[in-house]
């Protein structure tokens, strides 16, 4: 066939026009689902998909162009069409029309997009651009024994990106929480309320290390990816250049690039990332680990600034828990005193530091102090505002409490402690619903989660349903195998005096071969009246220097005794000002 009459052919079986119509309402097409798919959570995989069979469909629809046309009479075969009278053909103008309508709808679907986009960014919670989450990277060695490892490598990029001006970065007990669960970017990233996110895996092979790292935006966009080839000993310029990789992707400019806290000696670096696998624990066997996983950390390297730090969070966990506050909190305060004199802009030092010289030396103040200058270092640190909304609690003052908590909570979202902070802090306030809502959050994050008493039984307590709180401090006796003090003072209300002393009892038994706060067992004896043996209690929680002790200024659990004045002399002993407190 001669090729100018092809050409002039397909002009004639009108496969030109069918082309530009194609491209046209395809372009439309694509651009639609690309504005209203994500607006119903529909996956990122079917918008390509539809866009790959929309590419895919545009040779189908020129060969069946050539091969039939388009007549007033319905579809006909080209040749059937030609011998058609030129009245009942079809008209050439048609695909104009065709044309017009699918570039109106084109222009019109890009500003919707538009306009949706900047609507939905507005109602994110205040989305930052430049914000971050760093999930745990994936262990791929062959012996799977490289958990803390991979744990560790996360963690220190986390930090580092942590300290660049104008970068949010989600704390890890929030990143973490995804950890060996199959969720997908766009999930994280709308639970987190970030932008980005980084994830990864490592393989370890003897002293050699493959580290693959890929950020990806909230759209499941790829911004950067990149594979890391390194003997053990380069790991720490590695993470360096990843950090300054994300750095770059971001557009963030930088005065002053951050780097990873350098090492010396790759043995004192493992012994580290181990202490923080164990640290992050909650039972006191694995905190003890991560105690002589530092020690080893810093008697290979004794300037290791990270590794006094990590010493004085673990025995701040230790403390009341598991051991007596003036076993610990010593401890805690001599390892932070040494992190600062290595590295005094360590955020987390000072904020250990201001909670030991509180809990030793009875010092507000001075623990205030520690927390304002963390916040100087780290204004985003969602350990200071934790700790900081904690004091203003303690102090009755709710409104200032709730703001540094959820400050907390916007570094840390999935954080169950912070929940439970703020829902007990509502609760002195008296806003029941706000209350029940962050209990919720708490119990969405981690149903399984309790520290000292499940907040849940708190509600349900103090707001005169007590069927409802025996049925969950049941559930958590069941998980902790013990019986709280929540629990008794819910059968003391209750009138079920023999229940509430057989809970006591256990909680004294305890308390003869372990440790258990006095103020703990104290706030029992209020609830079945015996107020003399609660002040015996709460004289033992003095001594004992317990942190829980600043909470019978402004704890329900202790109005029953708030007007004797043996509580406005303990109070002014620990240097509360009874008068201006209670005032509030």
């Amino acid at each position: 066939m001669n090729l100018q009459n092809f050409f002039a052919e397909l002009k004639r079986r009108n496969v030109y026009k069918v082309a530009v119509a194609y491209i046209v309402a395809g372009w439309a097409l694509s651009q639609g689902i690309a504005q209203v798919f994500p607006v119903f959570d529909i996956p990122n995989w079917a918008i390509r998909l539809i866009v790959l069979l929309i590419i895919i469909g545009l040779p189908l629809a020129l060969i069946l162009a050539w091969m039939f046309e388009l007549t007033p009479q319905g579809i006909k075969r080209t040749e059937t069409a030609d011998a058609m009278p030129a009245a009942t053909r079809q008209k050439k103008h048609v695909w104009i029309y065709v044309v017009v309508l699918g570039g109106l709808l084109s222009i019109g679907l890009f500003f919707l997009g538009r306009y949706s986009a900047a609507t939905r960014q507005s109602q994110s919670s205040g989305l930052p651009a430049k914000s971050i989450a760093v999930l745990p990277f994936v262990d791929m060695s062959q012996g799977k024994d490289q958990e803390y490892f991979c744990d560790g490598i996360s963690e220190e990029i986390l930090d580092t990106l942590a300290k660049v001006e104008g970068l949010r970065v989600v704390a890890r007990t929030s990143s973490f929480s995804f950890k060996g669960r199959s969720a997908d970017v766009t999930e994280v990233a709308t639970k987190l309320n970030v932008a980005t996110v980084l994830e990864g895996s490592l393989r370890r092979n003897g002293n050699r290390i493959r580290v693959s790292a890929q950020l990806i935006a909230r759209d499941g966009f790829h911004l950067w990816s990149e594979t890391y080839d390194r003997e053990l000993q380069d790991v720490f310029a590695m993470q360096d250049e990843i950090t300054r990789a994300i750095v770059d992707a971001l557009k963030i400019k930088l005065a002053l690039a951050p780097t990873i806290p350098a090492a010396h000696d790759t043995e004192a670096h493992d012994f580290y990332l181990q202490g923080l696998y164990f640290a992050n624990k909650s039972d006191e066997t694995s905190l003890r680990r991560a105690l002589v996983c530092f020690q080893h950390t810093l008697d290979k390297e004794p300037t290791s600034a990270r590794a006094w730090i990590g010493i004085a969070a673990t025995w701040s966990w230790l403390a009341d828990a598991y051991v007596k506050p003036l076993e610990a909190y010593p401890a805690v305060k001599a390892a932070a005193l040494k992190a600062i004199s290595l590295d005094e802009r360590s955020a987390d030092a000072h904020c250990y530091l201001g909670l030991a010289v509180m809990i030793l030396d009875w010092n507000f103040a001075g623990n205030d102090a520690e927390l304002k200058r963390a916040l100087e270092i780290e204004p985003n640190s969602s350990l200071a505002h934790f700790m900081r909304g904690l004091l203003r609690a303690s102090e009755g003052d709710y409104d200032e409490a709730i703001a540094h908590l959820r400050n907390a909570e916007k570094s840390d979202p999935l954080s169950p402690a912070i929940s439970n902070a703020v829902c007990t802090v509502y609760l002195r306030k008296g806003l029941i619903d706000e209350a029940v809502a962050a209990a919720r959050r708490s119990q969405q994050v981690d149903p399984n989660y309790i520290y000292h008493d499940p907040v849940m039984g708190l509600i349900y307590r103090e707001t005169g349903q007590y069927d409802q709180a025996l049925a969950v401090y049941m559930k958590a006796e069941e998980l902790t195998h013990s019986p709280s003090a929540g629990l008794a003072i819910t059968y003391a209300r209750m009138g079920r005096k023999e229940d509430s002393r057989r809970v006591l009892n256990h909680l004294l038994e305890k308390a003869r071969t372990g440790y258990v706060e006095g103020n703990k067992i104290a706030s029992i004896y209020v609830a079945l009246g015996e107020n003399d043996e609660a002040f015996r209690w709460l004289e033992r929680a003095y001594v004992e220097h317990s942190g829980g002790l600043y909470d019978i200024a402004f704890d329900p659990d202790f109005a029953a005794i708030r007007s004797d004045p043996r509580c406005a002399d303990l109070l002014h002993r620990i240097n509360f000002q009874p008068a201006q407190m209670l005032a509030r």
